[in-house]
């Protein structure tokens, strides 16, 4: 589990294709620090460090990865979003991650203002609506607050650290970004539905 703090960003060394699966080094300064088999959030999908040797790391993204985030776009010099796993007696300082992404979106746009950012995202609808105004959402691996959610798009308000210190800094008009929706909104909407289909259907006015 993450929280959507990001500890480092990371700069991709290197790409190597294997048949259907993408290996990438990461060069980051928490390399180091990481151990085989630890789990890592890169832009917010949680990965598996394969191999690890001085500040650089080694992690695989498999098809279905690949199909359903944005790491198939990485190149070479472009910069990723790290976050470690939450520790048992840590801080929630930002809102429950799993590193499972949901869908992911296109920024159409960048708002500059003075001293913060608007970034707002366009997305393919969701059978349910799992966004809500002041709610939580995961872009890349950061958790954001929602702004002015619509059936398809979303806006966020970014503050001037985490536009140093997250890959946002370099995130252009019509880049893909990775999203995942708040956890305990899936589950709600999961049971909505099973209790609609397991609730007996009403008599029709006479």
């Amino acid at each position: 589990m993450f929280t959507g703090i990001i500890e480092a960003i990371g700069t991709v060394a290197g790409i190597r294709r294997e048949g259907s699966n993408v290996h990438l080094t990461i060069q980051s300064p928490i390399s180091h620090e990481l151990k085989v088999d630890q789990s890592l959030s890169h832009n917010g999908v949680c990965l598996t460090v394969v191999a690890q040797q001085g500040d650089t790391h080694k992690v695989t993204a498999v098809a279905e990865t690949l199909l359903r985030s944005n790491l198939g776009d990485m190149r070479v010099g472009d910069i990723v979003n790290l976050e470690r796993a939450m520790r048992s007696d840590g801080r929630l300082d930002g809102h429950i991650v799993q590193g499972h992404v949901d869908a992911t979106g296109i920024c159409t746009g960048v708002e500059v203002l003075d001293g913060s950012w608007y970034f707002h995202f366009a997305y393919e609808p969701q059978p349910d609506c799992l966004l809500v105004s002041k709610g939580s959402v995961c872009i890349n691996g950061v958790s954001l607050t929602v702004v002015n959610p619509t059936e398809n798009a979303f806006s966020v308000a970014i503050i001037p650290y985490t536009f140093e210190h997250t890959n946002f800094r370099t995130l252009q008009v019509g880049q893909r970004v990775n999203i995942e929706f708040d956890i305990i909104g899936k589950y709600i909407a999961r049971y909505q539905r099973v209790y609609a289909l397991a609730a007996p259907s009403q008599p029709r006015p006479i």
